[in-house]
């Protein structure tokens, strides 16, 4: 069973998916997806909250930027990397893998 529909992943803005006790933040860049912990390691922020550029997620809250592919925080306040997530797609059907 997939957890999310390719076509309801909209690139730019990420969605939450909660899986396993795990809040994930899953976001679209061209036809790849990728799933990274949802939680900015600076504070306690949803990163689904926030928006994406190319491979990079923003904090809505302090403005730290990670690398979607790696979990590398890449600006500060943020300095602690986050949990990355393996992403299959099978036609429309999104699965993150945990």
């Amino acid at each position: 069973m997939s957890d999310l529909q390719l076509d309801q992943i909209l690139e730019g803005k990420p969605v939450l998916l909660e899986k396993s006790g795990k809040a994930i933040c899953v976001a679209r860049v061209g036809q790849e997806v990728f799933a990274i912990a949802d939680t900015c390691s600076h504070s306690e922020a949803s990163l689904s909250e926030g928006e994406t550029d190319g491979f990079k997620i923003e904090c809505w809250l302090h403005g730290a930027e990670f690398d979607l592919r790696t979990g590398e925080a890449l600006t500060l306040p943020a300095n602690i990397a986050l949990k990355t997530y393996s992403v299959k797609i099978d036609g429309n059907s999104v699965t993150v893998e945990i």
